[in-house]
């Protein structure tokens, strides 16, 4: 297994990891979604840098496929890091009955992303 360059790992700053942040994320009411993804997102602290959690029910099936979804996620994630807008707090529900590939989901948290930058800004 190969490490990442520095500048291309995730850190875990990078995560939402309670409850009470993914609580404020969905109150901001704020999402875009397309066939592949739905985001939720919030103003959060513009000098850290965009944050994300992820929400993957037991509706997408066993363990082992929402495994799967979370990872695809994460390195979809990992790989637009520095190409997100700053400064948002996201939340990442795959969509169900969807089996995306990783491009996918890139193009995807991308283009929701920038949207919902657009609207908060407004």
């Amino acid at each position: 297994m190969t490490i990442p360059p520095a500048n291309r790992r995730l850190p875990v700053w990078r995560r939402l990891r309670h409850q009470r942040d993914f609580e404020r994320v969905y109150a901001a009411r704020c999402r875009a979604g397309d066939g592949q993804l739905l985001v939720y997102a919030d103003v959060g602290n513009e000098q850290r840098g965009t944050r994300f959690g992820l929400s993957v029910s037991r509706k997408h099936g066993n363990a082992v496929r929402r495994g799967r979804l979370k990872r695809l996620l994460r390195e979809a994630f990992r790989l637009q890091q520095h190409v997100l807008p700053a400064g948002l707090d996201l939340v990442l529900i795959p969509r169900q009955g969807a089996d995306p590939t990783l491009e996918d989901l890139e193009r995807s948290l991308l283009q929701l992303s920038n949207k919902l930058a657009v609207r908060m800004s407004e």
